[in-house]
């Protein structure tokens, strides 16, 4: 082999070195700065699910003046990279305005003692880039509190969770802000309740359904009362209804019969050995 091939090999050689080495080099993935999160939560009738990335403070200056971190009185993405999502699969009511079924962008403006809420239909911005007042859905203001632990990483979380209410709260460094969402579900409840014991043929699971939502939502014991009847006359082992049924008579002031009614729930729950019948039936009867 002459010194030409030789030089030429060992160039050969060096070059393919080199690829291996980037190409190593490429595979290695680092992890992200600020983590994405997604979260859901069943509400109402429907879900609502928020995707946001979790910036760390690391001992940096936050939600203060021109601060580096969520300066103050400043358009925020609520978060790192993307701006915030938020999804809703049902109606939902935020600053008292109804927003539909869908996705949005959720950006705040922090304040020292309030935030300011801005839902938005820019979905295709990134952070605040190509942000416009004119997409906004709805904007509304909700107070800060401070509190006494440090949150390292921002961080959602679905709080205070009811039937027809609910909180996004978010807490970094010691503020926390709850943002409060509502919607309808007595209304439509009672819709179906109607529309169920109006049918033709009444299947007997709604006089079930019927008596829990007049006794739970609509405090209507009288109706309550009337349709758990038909239910148990319907179900006559059933014995988890004859302790809905002690529960409106007691609610209606029907001491003895609410006695009678949890009397009979514990000897047909016995029989079937559900013993959280039996210890219910009995809590109730000592509160007669």
């Amino acid at each position: 082999m002459t010194f030409k091939h030789l030089s030429t090999m060992k160039k050969l050689l060096l070059a393919v070195a080199l690829i291996s080495s980037v190409a190593g080099f490429a595979q290695i993935r680092m992890p992200q700065p600020s983590t994405t999160q997604k979260i859901s939560q069943d509400f109402g009738m429907g879900r609502i699910e928020l995707t946001y990335s979790r910036p760390n403070v690391k001992g940096r200056v936050l939600l203060k003046e021109n601060s580096e971190l969520a300066p103050l009185n400043q358009l925020w993405r609520t978060g790192a990279n993307a701006a915030t999502r938020i999804h809703f699969s049902d109606k939902v009511t935020m600053g008292g305005s109804t927003l539909d079924t869908g996705a949005y962008v959720l950006y705040t403006v922090p304040g020292a003692d309030y935030w300011e809420v801005v839902v938005n239909k820019g979905l295709t911005n990134w952070g605040t880039d190509g942000y416009k007042q004119s997409e906004d859905v709805v904007r509304f203001k909700v107070k800060a509190a401070k509190t006494n632990t440090h949150v390292e990483s921002f961080t959602f979380q679905f709080a205070n969770v009811e039937a027809e209410t609910i909180d996004l709260q978010l807490s970094w460094g010691k503020a926390i802000v709850s943002i409060p969402i509502s919607t309808n579900v007595k209304d439509r409840l009672r819709a179906q309740v109607e529309a169920a014991l109006g049918a033709e043929k009444v299947n007997p699971n709604a006089y079930s359904a019927a008596a829990n939502f007049y006794y739970e939502w609509d405090k209507d014991y009288a109706k309550a009362l009337q349709n758990v009847n038909k239910a148990t006359e319907a179900n006559p082992k059933a014995f988890w209804l004859f302790l809905l049924t002690a529960k409106i008579q007691k609610d209606m002031g029907q001491k003895a019969d609410a006695k009678a009614s949890a009397e009979k729930c514990i000897t047909i729950a016995t029989e079937a050995k559900n013993a959280d019948y039996v210890r219910m039936a009995n809590e109730l009867i000592k509160k007669l």
